[in-house]
């Protein structure tokens, strides 16, 4: 009998743990996991870039969510990715003069993000809390931001993981979108290990002021003085936490004995590329934005962020828009942006001031052309990339321009980039000007790139032409 009692409660056993398995991961799709693993879940998954992914997003009212767009509010949708059911993931529109400038154009493709913990605390897809999916608004090619990542993980900055995705709505055709994984708890356990330290995204209330906290300038100790970059915490941050990040910046203000509050390899790796790039909607650029803050121990990091204005594409809000490509190709490496500037950016100039740090920095410049460059790795890595996406730019229903001007825009950001690498060699080798007054005094020292159009990467022409064939795509959708 207690033999016959032991087999029946191995059976029940066998018959009920696999179905309460079963009936946890219908619920809700896959539990949370913890752990380096769980980063690695996700990063082999979504983020494998050798190939398009599939993601279908079901919503009841998908025009009535894009006609509220602009208010960026959260909705309960269910996601398939790569044919794997997420239900309650909250979806929004996301962006800031990308966002603006499709409603105003009366556009319909905006990015997106998508929260898996929004609704349901702890949940994730294979330990990733959020990833965005980025429409290339003003970026022809497709290419500029998942070029620029590559560039910033192989000089070895931590960079965000990011693929190409065929995008459905309701099962119609929406259209092809680049997702990438937002910096939060996932990115940082990815990059820094479980014990990692906080993360901020400063940005700016009005391009109309000062701003000097998201330009890493030390104010006073008062933590109120930084609304800029505490209010903007990924993390829940004491006052420990604002304390330590004040003391970097206030060292980082000084000027001298950096490397105790500044991750000095760290920071000149992401600024030659960086600077490679010319995105001047960027830290280095008019805004000061577009970057994420990463501080552990007192030791500050910059991250990259948001990539389709680069490549001399960027003119917004800025009163005397260098459009030139002779200038922008040729734009000098020591001097990234003029004085006013550069004097306002603390954790670019406050390092290049000193000898040891601008050498090491045209160090990294001199092995990053070589090695990315004038080994044929870069055309290999677009080349690639093109042709993997070309099909579904071809079908792209909501594209904001035709396949002919993609590319178009494909050939002409390899052609920028392969001669900002040879004016680049020549800064580095003394024949081309690597500073602004030396520009200025010999204005015709650099390479020449007649023939480039930095427009045909993606202008606001292209948002004129593309609303019939969005609005078409809003229409197909049940």
């Amino acid at each position: 009998m207690k033999r016959l009692k032991k087999i029946l409660l191995i059976c029940t056993a066998a018959v009920l743990i696999p179905a309460i398995l079963a009936g946890l991961l219908f619920f809700e799709g896959w539990l949370s996991l913890s752990g380096a693993g769980a980063a690695l879940g996700y990063a082999d998954r979504l983020f494998d870039s050798s190939r398009v992914h599939t993601i279908d997003i079901r919503l009841d009212d998908w025009e009535a969510f894009i006609e509220t767009a602009a208010e960026e509010a959260y909705v309960s949708a269910e996601v398939e990715i790569d044919g794997e059911i997420f239900r309650h993931v909250a979806l929004r529109t996301k962006g800031n003069n990308s966002l603006r400038l499709t409603e105003e154009y009366g556009l319909s493709r905006y990015s997106l993000k998508l929260e898996f913990d929004r609704y349901l605390d702890g949940r994730s897809y294979y330990g990733l809390d959020k990833f965005s999916l980025d429409a290339s608004f003003q970026d022809n090619s497709y290419l500029k931001t998942f070029l620029v990542y590559d560039m910033m993980a192989f000089s070895g900055v931590p960079t965000p993981l990011c693929s190409y995705v065929w995008v459905t709505v309701n099962g119609e055709a929406w259209g092809l979108f680049l997702a990438i994984e937002e910096p939060e708890e996932a990115f940082a356990l990815r990059n820094f290990g479980g014990s990692y330290g906080n993360l901020y995204k400063p940005d700016y209330r009005s391009l109309q002021e000062e701003n000097a906290d998201v330009a890493l300038q030390y104010i006073d100790d008062n933590p109120e003085s930084y609304p800029g970059i505490f209010e903007n915490a990924k993390f829940d941050v004491s006052a420990d936490d604002r304390q330590r990040l004040i003391r970097a910046l206030k060292t980082l203000s000084g000027g001298e004995d950096l490397e105790p509050a500044v991750d000095v390899d760290e920071v000149l790796r992401y600024f030659t590329v960086q600077v490679f790039v010319m995105n001047w909607d960027s830290y280095i650029g008019h805004t000061g934005h577009n970057y994420f803050l990463y501080e552990e121990k007192g030791v500050i990091q910059i991250l990259p962020w948001d990539y389709n204005l680069a490549f001399g594409t960027y003119a917004l809000g800025m009163t005397d828009p260098i459009r030139d490509p002779y200038v922008l190709i040729n734009y000098p490496i020591n001097t990234p942006a003029p004085g006013e500037i550069m004097l306002n950016r603390p954790l670019y100039h406050n390092l290049m001031k000193q000898d040891e740090y601008l050498a090491r920095y045209r160090s990294y410049f001199d092995a990053f052309i070589a090695d990315h460059f004038e080994s044929g790795r870069f055309a290999e890595t677009l080349e690639a990339a093109a042709e993997l996406i070309a099909p579904y730019v071809q079908k792209d229903p909501s594209a904001f321009c035709s396949y002919e001007d993609h590319r178009l825009a494909v050939e002409t950001l390899k052609q920028v980039c392969l001669l900002r690498a040879q004016s680049v060699r020549g800064q580095l080798d003394g024949e081309i000007p690597d500073t602004l007054r030396e520009m200025q005094e010999r204005p015709d020292g650099g390479i020449d790139v007649s023939g480039i159009r930095l427009e045909d990467l993606g202008d606001f022409a292209d948002l004129e032409n593309a609303g019939e064939r969005q609005s078409a795509a809003l229409a197909a959708i049940p």
